[in-house]
């Protein structure tokens, strides 16, 4: 057995030509059945004979069998027929209870016990059963009482019958081959017709995985599977473009953002290192003002860095979700904001609130939300929890209306933010967080200046 497959094509053309084969050795061979029973219906019909019409001993079949009996009395044993009798072919005998036989023709059909037991009285009724002549011709036989001890077997030739089931036979086969021919051919059509969608498929995915082209397109019509297929394969190609699109613009945007850092870096490092290498060092002050700017500048780093790799983590890869009190990661962050804003009041109103997601990331989104709240905020900063939407309201200039869309952008920063510290992050790590608790996110600017945050996650006030 080769250990090479079929091909999807040649499978299919030898699975409709087998199915077509079946469907056909079925119809073939239950015709040849129902022939065969009707064809064994009439010989058993003209057996019967037609029905006794009067009183007993007065039916052609009684005359038949009292004019046989003289016959055979009187040691005739020519063929029957004319003389007013019944036609019958010349397969016509009488059986004694005792085994003998009287033989009216040439032909002798041979004599069972079953015939006997007729002769001797036994059932009443005629008794049909298959036999075979002297020469070994197959025959039908009808074994009838017709007087105290004696039984008339008359035989019907079923020569004739297995000559035609012969030929039907091979007329049928011959259909049946030539049925099997015409669905090979009418497989292979259809398999060629059907799979060239596939075929055009295939020439599509082995394109891309040979030259990387995310933009190849297959063309769909009609709405049938494979049509759904196609579409699911351009889907899946512009989700792949649009995931390489912005990679390569993370990756860029990551690069720009870096360059400036460490540009800075690189400068300071490289003052520090003349003035040592001449012989020149910084006064104390100078040098104490450049090392807090390198620390400040690596904190910088660091916290981009750490943006980056969780943006760029794969939904797999996250902590499982667990039940978490939503309450208690906004009072936590709600923490960490006032001591890193001391001096910006903040007016807190928390109602209990448990959510499904990773506790961590959440604590990460509050905080962020709060941050980019202090760091314009020229008042308080309201923080609520109310059926399971959290608001953060401040009080600075707000955001202007056609910048709204961008604000959870990556690296997207307002133009009155980029003069402040920070990555053009923290939104976009909000968004990713909120997203995958299966929750919503939105900023908008509030009635009397500022902006408000919205963040809505599905929940209950009591744990499940």
């Amino acid at each position: 057995m080769s250990g090479r497959r079929r091909s999807l094509r040649s499978r299919l053309t030898v699975l409709i030509t087998v199915a077509v084969a079946l469907a056909i050795a079925a119809c073939a061979g239950t015709c040849w059945l129902v022939v065969r029973d009707q064809l064994h219906t009439q010989v058993e019909r003209t057996l019967q004979g037609p029905p006794r019409g009067g009183p007993p001993g007065q039916g052609p079949k009684d005359r038949d069998a009292s004019r046989i009996l003289e016959m055979c009395a009187a040691g005739r044993t020519s063929p029957v027929g004319g003389d007013g009798l019944r036609p019958f072919v010349p397969l016509v005998q009488l059986v004694y209870s005792d085994g003998r036989r009287c033989v009216l023709g040439q032909t002798a059909v041979a004599v069972t016990g079953a015939d006997r037991e007729v002769a001797a009285g036994g059932p009443e009724r005629p008794r049909l059963r298959d036999g075979v002549t002297d020469t070994g011709e197959p025959v039908l036989v009808r074994t009838e009482n017709v007087a105290p001890g004696v039984a008339m077997m008359e035989s019907r030739s079923l020569a004739q019958i297995e000559s035609t089931l012969t030929w039907l036979a091979g007329v049928l086969s011959g259909v049946a081959a030539l049925g099997v021919l015409g669905a090979a051919l009418a497989g292979l059509l259809i398999s060629r017709t059907a799979l060239r969608p596939v075929g055009r498929l295939t020439e599509a995915v082995e394109h891309v995985a040979r030259t990387e082209d995310l933009g190849t397109r297959i063309p769909v019509e009609g709405t049938d599977e494979i049509a759904r297929l196609g579409t699911s394969f351009n889907a899946m190609t512009s989700a792949l473009a649009g995931s390489r699109e912005r990679q390569r613009r993370l990756i860029a945007d990551a690069g720009h953002e870096l360059r400036t850092p460490l540009t800075s870096l690189r400068t300071n490092v490289d003052l520090l290192l003349r003035s040592e290498n001449t012989g020149r060092p910084l006064a104390p002050e100078p040098k104490r003002r450049l090392l807090a700017s390198l620390k400040a500048q690596f904190e910088e780093m660091s916290t981009l860095v750490g943006d980056l790799l969780q943006l760029s983590r794969p939904e797999d890869e996250h902590e499982p979700h667990v039940e978490v009190a939503f309450h208690d990661v906004v009072e936590s962050a709600v923490r960490r904001a006032r001591l890193r804003a001391p001096d910006t009041p903040m007016e807190v109103g928390l109602g209990p609130w448990y959510v499904h997601g990773d506790q961590a990331a959440l604590e990460r989104a509050v905080v962020n939300l709060l941050d980019n709240a202090v760091k314009f905020a020229t008042g308080p900063v309201t923080v609520r929890l109310r059926d399971g939407e959290l608001t953060v309201r401040d009080h600075g200039p707000g955001i202007p209306h056609d910048e709204l869309p961008y604000v959870f952008d990556r690296f997207w920063r307002s133009s009155s933010a980029r003069s402040m510290p920070g990555s053009g992050l923290g939104l976009a790590i909000v968004a990713q967080a909120v997203r995958e608790a299966g929750g919503e996110v939105a900023l908008e600017n509030a009635a009397g200046g500022g902006t408000l945050a919205r963040m809505r996650l599905p929940g209950s006030a009591g744990r499940s």
